[in-house]
């Protein structure tokens, strides 16, 4: 028998992935020209995100700010120790696509932990971190404190190309 425990698990990880996928499906339907269905998948995806965060709340997965940290490095630590390596392994001896993604994932989920690694210890300090300029590589996921000057060193994106969040 399920407990609500379980149900919330099984609740945040369905909504998460709603959520997800909705953006996916509006950036789709904005590249085929279709704007208010664009618009209708991001409203949806934004309320399965507050579905989400509700269920996440229940779970008390919501810390402080250093707990938080924690979970994120200890989060991106097992994506890159134990989640992708096999699943890049399998990927490539499959020769599938999946490979490339799964590869970007590994390299960047290292970073992320190692940035996050640089908040916690601010945290710790009392403080803030002193970096004010975010920039994301919009193909891998990287990740880079201060305006990039060079090439992603994950997948070789030009610096322009990255987005500043």
């Amino acid at each position: 028998m399920t407990s609500t425990l379980d149900n919330l698990k099984e609740a945040f990880a369905g909504e998460s992935q709603a959520n997800q996928k909705y953006r996916a499906f509006a950036k789709k339907a904005e590249q085929d020209g279709f704007a208010n269905i664009a618009r209708l998948f991001r409203t949806t995806a934004e309320a399965e995100r507050i579905h989400a965060e509700g269920h996440l709340k229940s779970l008390e997965g919501i810390g402080s700010t250093a707990e938080n940290l924690q979970a994120a490095i200890a989060g991106e630590t097992h994506e890159t120790e134990n989640m992708y390596p096999p699943m890049f392994a399998q990927a490539e001896a499959e020769g599938h696509k999946a490979k490339r993604m799964f590869g970007y994932a590994l390299e960047a989920e290292a970073v992320h932990a190692k940035l996050y690694q640089l908040a916690l210890d601010a945290v710790q300090q009392g403080k803030d971190l002193t970096e004010v300029d975010f920039y994301l590589c919009p193909v891998c996921g990287y990740v880079e404190f201060g305006k990039p000057t060079d090439n992603c060193p994950v997948c070789g994106t030009k610096a322009g190309k990255f987005t500043q969040v």
